[in-house]
């Protein structure tokens, strides 16, 4: 999977924050920068190859495609388990199957609120991107539906666990749903940022918790992100932090972990200016810059 975002990092490499995160990787600035400016700029490249490179749809269709073949394999398979280990509590072999994948770059392309604010030239804030979800305009991205249509005929939940904000909850499920994604009705399958889970002490943003709720009553065959934290909690968002939360996990990769590529936004970002979202557009830059191997 390295080798899958590797060619996703050179287009992106000097990229700036855009939107959802709350998802691990938001930020509160509500700064603007003139149209010209290097941060808008910046993100003019990613935007672009997201919304207009078949590489980028034939990169989610392939994974998408792979991660089908392995949903039905470890459907047979009741050894199987995708949550992280320190996550598990208890034996998951009787428990009904699921699958967990994020919502924004994964299921849902919100690629024109960035193209809005490559356009505009300004950045992620909480206000258009709520507007923007608001909206429920965001559509599935390639292989997504597929590969959730699939789990839903074969007896799988699928749970949605994103930062969304909770009074994004029904807003999102109705965008979701317009769309074709299965949404059960039996239980509470979007978790967005807030999720009480009794029990657990929420890290920040981090997912743990909210996995660890899906894992009380699933066995989970699956998990899909385009971060990270969609996989397992990093509690040192630095790169060696990062690379340290993925190492022992790194056989899973491409079997029970599927990670999509997202050149616009990321917890990577800030790692590279030790998440310091207070220093300005200018200085995160040139962090960035100096972060980079020449």
């Amino acid at each position: 999977m390295k080798n899958l975002i590797a060619p996703v990092l050179v287009l992106a490499a000097t990229l700036v924050c855009g939107c959802a995160t709350t998802r691990n990787e938001p930020h509160p600035s509500t700064a603007k920068v003139a149209s010209s400016g290097a941060a808008a700029n910046d993100n003019l490249n990613a935007v672009a190859w997201s919304q207009t490179a078949i590489e980028h749809d034939l990169i989610l269709r392939e994974v998408y495609r792979i991660a089908g073949e392995k949903l039905l394999v470890a459907l047979k398979d009741r050894q199987w388990d995708a949550l992280p280990r320190e996550e598990r509590k208890g034996s998951s072999r009787r428990l009904k199957p699921a699958v967990i994948l994020d919502i924004d770059e994964t299921v849902l392309d919100n690629s024109p609120y960035q193209a809005r604010l490559v356009d505009g030239g300004g950045e992620y804030n909480e206000f258009t991107w709520s507007e923007w979800c608001r909206e429920k305009a965001a559509k599935p991205l390639p292989g997504a539906l597929e590969f959730t249509q699939l789990a839903a005929r074969n007896g799988v939940s699928v749970f949605y666990l994103s930062n969304r904000a909770q009074d994004l909850n029904d807003v999102t499920l109705e965008n979701l749903r317009s769309e074709g994604f299965p949404v059960g009705s039996s239980e509470q399958m979007f978790l967005g940022l807030g999720t009480v889970v009794a029990g657990c002490e929420q890290n920040g943003t981090e997912k743990g918790c909210r996995r660890q709720l899906v894992g009380r009553k699933h066995r989970v065959l699956l998990q899909i992100g385009d971060q990270l934290g969609d996989f397992v909690d990093v509690l040192a968002n630095t790169p060696a932090g990062r690379r340290a939360a993925i190492a022992p996990y790194e056989a899973w990769l491409g079997t029970r972990w599927f990670v999509l590529p997202n050149p616009t936004y990321g917890s990577w970002e800030p790692a590279l200016f030790n998440n310091e979202w207070a220093k300005t557009a200018a200085e995160r830059r040139q962090a960035k810059l100096e972060g980079l191997r020449k």
